[in-house]
C-alpha cells in the first residue's frame, strides 16, 4: 500500500489520481473515473470531486492501494 502525504485539510479524487500518478493530467480523471471502477474505503466511487481525508483508503484495480496520510508539515502542496 502506498503512502500519499498531502498538507491541505483534503484532496479530491481527482487530484489523488494525479497525485498516484495514475493520470497524467487533471483533466482525464472524469474520462478515467467513467472507465474504471475506484473503490473508496471499500465502497464504490465515481465522483471525482469526492473529498479524500486522513487515513481514507483508495484502491484503483490496476494501480494500487493507496492511504491518505495529512502532513501538516507536508511534503506535497495540491494547490
Amino acid at each position: 500500500m502506498e503512502e500519499i502525504h498531502f498538507n491541505t485539510e483534503y484532496v479530491t479524487l481527482g487530484q489523488l489520481l494525479k497525485m498516484a500518478n495514475v493520470i497524467s493530467s487533471g483533466g482525464m480523471a472524469k474520462w478515467f473515473l467513467s472507465e474504471n471502477v475506484i473503490y473508496v474505503n471499500g465502497e464504490e466511487e465515481q465522483r471525482r470531486g469526492r473529498k479524500l481525508y486522513d487515513g481514507d483508503l483508495v484502491m484503483v484495480p490496476g494501480a494500487g492501494k493507496f492511504k491518505l496520510i495529512a502532513d501538516p508539515y507536508g511534503t506535497r502542496d495540491v494547490h
